[in-house]
């Protein structure tokens, strides 16, 4: 089909700040489209009723959901489980491996990835006991980091930190700490700290940790960080800057990022593509794009082309 599927995402208000579900057929959150031809529907029911917009890909529900997170305060302390523990635990849901592009970050911020017990004892020891600046491992993050968080990560996003989040398609978080923060009442009655899920979560950590293999030399190396200034030269030649990087390849998406000045063409050569903006601003085939914008470029579609000064990133099953 030769026509963008663009969506209105779905807006998540959270006492530590926003997402924005930029393409979402999660129950939860089921974006719709918001013109053309298919103006008004869910991409769930695209998904089940134009299974061809999608390459005819097998699978219940679409795989991916892309958000963009806006933290103004830090987030909880978390981990996610994998495929199998959520099938069993979690009603038949997918697990949730996920990657963030940094798109901001405050001066002197950090962001948490993996944790330093050595074994399951210590693990709950240091838990239970809220040893939390023992066993949390807190590195610097910068604008243009990436990281790859697998199932069984303990990981968290700090404040003033901006986001671009792609992941399965699943809202399965287990919190260990969340700085003994409350939450209102429903019921109107005396506010309660926010739930944990401390069994879970022993559960499903990965003692020791393990880094992502999507790393690069030094702190990078050991938090599973890939640095996406690492960029090579882009290929094209009818545009006057393209630097392109693979940031990650898994059994779930890869993703690309390129960095445009001028005008790139691509070729949609795979089931679907997400093209989500990372910074500046352009058009693609006309449609305008800004940061934070995503948007699917459909099966079928053929090539497009990429315009401005814009760096986005391509995702692809």
């Amino acid at each position: 089909m030769r026509e963008l599927l663009i969506f209105e995402p779905t807006v998540k208000n959270y006492i530590w700040g926003n997402e924005y579900w930029t393409v979402s057929a999660h129950p939860h959150g089921d974006d719709i489209v918001r013109c053309g031809t298919y103006k008004g529907e869910h991409l769930s029911s695209l998904w089940a009723d134009h299974r061809e917009l999608f390459g005819n890909l097998q699978g219940e529900s679409f795989p991916l959901l892309v958000k963009k997170i806006d933290s103004r305060d830090d987030l909880s302390i978390q981990v996610h489980p994998d495929n199998e523990y959520a099938r069993v635990h979690e009603n038949g849901s997918y697990g949730k491996t996920e990657c963030w592009y940094v798109i901001d970050a405050k001066p002197g911020g950090t962001i948490i990835v993996g944790h330093n017990a050595k074994t399951r004892e210590e693990l709950k020891d240091m838990i239970y006991n809220g040893r939390w600046k023992e066993l949390l491992k807190e590195f610097p993050v910068k604008k243009g980091d990436f990281f790859q968080i697998v199932p069984g990560t303990v990981h968290a996003i700090k404040n003033h930190t901006v986001i671009m989040e792609i992941q399965q398609n699943s809202d399965i978080t287990y919190r260990l700490y969340d700085y003994d923060r409350v939450m209102a009442s429903p019921e109107g009655g005396k506010p309660k700290p926010r739930p944990l899920h401390l069994e879970k979560s022993i559960d499903v950590i990965t003692v020791p940790h393990k880094a992502s293999e999507w790393n690069t030399a030094g702190e990078g190396q050991e938090t599973g960080v890939h640095s996406a200034s690492a960029d090579t030269a882009g290929k094209a030649a009818d545009v006057k800057s393209a630097a392109e990087s693979r940031l990650v390849s898994c059994e779930y998406y890869t993703v690309d990022k390129y960095d445009i000045e001028g005008m790139r063409e691509f070729s949609q050569d795979r089931p679907f593509e997400i093209v989500s903006v990372i910074g500046g601003e352009g058009d693609i085939d006309g449609t305008e794009l800004r940061e934070g914008d995503s948007l699917i470029v459909p099966f079928g579609y053929g090539s497009y082309r990429i315009s401005g000064k814009v760096s986005v990133l391509i995702t692809g099953v």
